[in-house]
């Protein structure tokens, strides 16, 4: 029998089969016997592929995908979505030998970030990927290494424009930001990029992340657009390609729905026409990371121990805050939510009870669940965090407290 709990949009994407969750179509406990230990984070390849095909589906043709990879930067997994988009973008050296090694040719690479170390300069000149400058000192630095290296240096701008993506996760954009060139100084750049014969490709324009809105993604795409083209008349030469960012959404949270693609393709599809007669050389990218990876994967920990405290009931797991910050509420929730959890080898349970999900942790942060409803949990068996695709092991502090390292498996 197949079914899925009401209420969690989430889950929809996992199918469950006789009450017990599958991953890969594979059963979970099956899956926890083949990775061998919990916790672990496994990455379902097909809903990958079922991600980048609805987008492609819902968007112009003309529109390339670039995947960030600080959203997960597992190799097999960018491999994997290498093959899926049409270009990765990296934000470190680090990251940049992931981007390498999975295959993507080096044009089709770019480097964002505020703070790039002279070496991460060099390694990125010498790789030929295209830099995003950040900074009047970045350029400095990178002209520097074209001219003593004798290699041409690809640099685009990235701009931090005069207004936001409302109602966004996280603002990047707007006001006084570590990110990016103003939008005022952006034309003095271009203009010196032009004098010091520096390879230009084009603009990089980025103004916020996680919005579930379709309207507000409209509208901070037509500013960016309108954006782009009167700074493309101070460029030293044709744009190459237009970055209009990303901050597709994906819900977490009671009450959040998924992101509407169908009203953001139609306005791409009427706007489209106009910027590419306008910038007639110029690849239009839009730029996703979460919004791509972040419903396909899961956490998984086992149940190490139930106990009662003063009339509430605790879950004590093998996994916690070390290995999924965001989960525990500490990545940067001002009022602490539960993401969506189920018992993954019990999923609707016939007894269900109100119960707390708590790590191995001596810290009273260390919470995955607070006061919900799941089916009744015995030790042993596996506590299931969806929505865990993005920003989930390297993004948490996996070294606190000496707890061994969880696993990441795709399939």
């Amino acid at each position: 029998m197949t079914s899925s709990r009401p209420g969690h949009a989430p889950m929809a994407h996992f199918p469950v089969i006789d009450d017990c969750l599958q991953v890969g179509g594979i059963p979970l406990p099956q899956l926890a016997a083949r990775v061998g230990q919990t916790p672990f984070y496994a990455y379902d390849r097909q809903l990958l592929d079922a991600r980048v095909q609805a987008l492609r589906a819902a968007l112009p043709d003309e529109l390339s995908i670039h995947y960030a990879i600080k959203a997960n930067p597992m190799p097999v997994l960018v491999q994997h979505m290498a093959g899926l988009v049409d270009g990765l973008d990296v934000a470190s050296a680090g990251e940049l030998r992931v981007a390498l090694d999975a295959g993507m040719p080096a044009a089709e690479i770019s480097f964002a970030g505020p703070g790039k170390a002279p070496w991460e300069l060099e390694a990125a000149v010498a790789a030929g990927i295209t830099i995003n400058l950040e900074s009047e000192t970045e350029l400095a630095r990178v002209a520097a290494i074209a001219e003593r290296s004798g290699r041409n240096a690809h640099v685009a701008v990235r701009v931090n424009p005069d207004f936001e993506l409302k109602s966004s996760g996280m603002k990047m954009s707007g006001g006084p930001k570590a990110f990016g060139v103003d939008a005022e100084r952006v034309p003095a750049m271009l203009a010196r990029i032009g004098e010091l014969g520096l390879h230009f490709r084009g603009l990089h324009i980025f103004s916020g992340s996680q919005n579930l809105r379709p309207e507000t993604l409209i509208e901070a795409q037509q500013q960016t657009f309108e954006l782009a083209l009167r700074l493309a008349e101070d460029a030293p030469s044709p744009l190459q390609m237009l970055n209009i960012g990303g901050g597709f959404g994906i819900p977490y949270f009671p009450g959040e729905q998924p992101l509407d693609l169908a009203p953001i393709g139609e306005h791409l599809a009427k706007r489209l026409p106009d910027v590419r007669e306008r910038l007639p050389e110029a690849e239009i990218i839009l730029e996703l990371g979460r919004y791509l990876v972040g419903e396909a994967g899961v956490y998984v920990a086992e149940v190490l121990d139930r106990k009662e405290s003063r009339g509430q009931t605790f879950l004590i797991t093998d996994g916690g805050l070390h290995h999924h910050l965001a989960a525990s509420g500490n990545f940067g929730q001002v009022i602490r939510k539960n993401y969506p959890v189920v018992v993954g080898n019990r999923v609707q349970g016939i007894e269900r009870e109100l119960v707390n999900v708590v790590g191995p942790l001596c810290t009273p942060l260390d919470v995955l669940a607070q006061q919900m409803e799941l089916a009744r949990a015995e030790i042993g068996d596996l506590i299931v965090v969806f929505q865990s695709g993005a920003y989930g092991y390297t993004a948490s502090p996996t070294r606190f407290l000496g707890h061994p390292e969880p696993v990441e498996v795709l399939v």
